[in-house]
């Protein structure tokens, strides 16, 4: 019988105590930047991606507009979205939040426009709304230049 302390195995071979080192398993890595297809009824509820945001383009002169629906487009993001969204239908209540300890901002652009937020919940953005069937580039960036913090996107759909 094999018990395991302190990351080493101990256990009783005849009469005689035995113990052998337990190799240590790389920890499972968690992508980011991931890109995600959703259907109505999608599971789980919220869905949750990661990265890290920031960048060096100004939001609004990458994107071309200074004020959205949902907010001003404020912050710096990278060239590239961070995330592709593919939404297969018609989603009558999406929120899209992020969730980060510094100051960020969230830019997507598809179907229908371009929706902006920044500090929506304290300094944490989100876009709440109907979307459209598409697809759909998601930045996060940050409030000031050359800062990057570690986000979670949360895509979750209301019902």
């Amino acid at each position: 019988m094999w018990q395991r302390f302190f990351g080493v195995c101990v256990g009783i071979v005849g009469l005689e105590l035995a113990i052998a080192p337990v190799i240590a398993q790389p920890a499972p890595k968690q992508a980011i930047f991931e890109n995600l297809d959703l259907k109505s009824g999608f599971s789980p509820n919220p869905q949750v991606l990661r990265g890290v945001s920031g960048g060096d383009e100004r939001a609004a002169d990458l994107i071309g507009i200074a004020e959205s629906p949902t907010g001003p487009c404020v912050g710096f993001i990278d060239t590239h979205a961070d995330h592709r969204l593919s939404l297969h239908n018609f989603f009558s209540d999406l929120e899209l939040s992020v969730e980060s300890v510094g100051d960020t901002v969230l830019v997507v652009r598809g179907p229908g426009g371009v929706w902006c937020n920044d500090d929506a919940a304290s300094h944490n953005p989100e876009i709440r709304g109907e979307w459209k069937v598409g697809n759909y580039e998601v930045w996060v960036g940050s409030r000031q230049q050359r800062q990057y913090y570690p986000y979670i996107l949360e895509i979750q759909h209301r019902k």
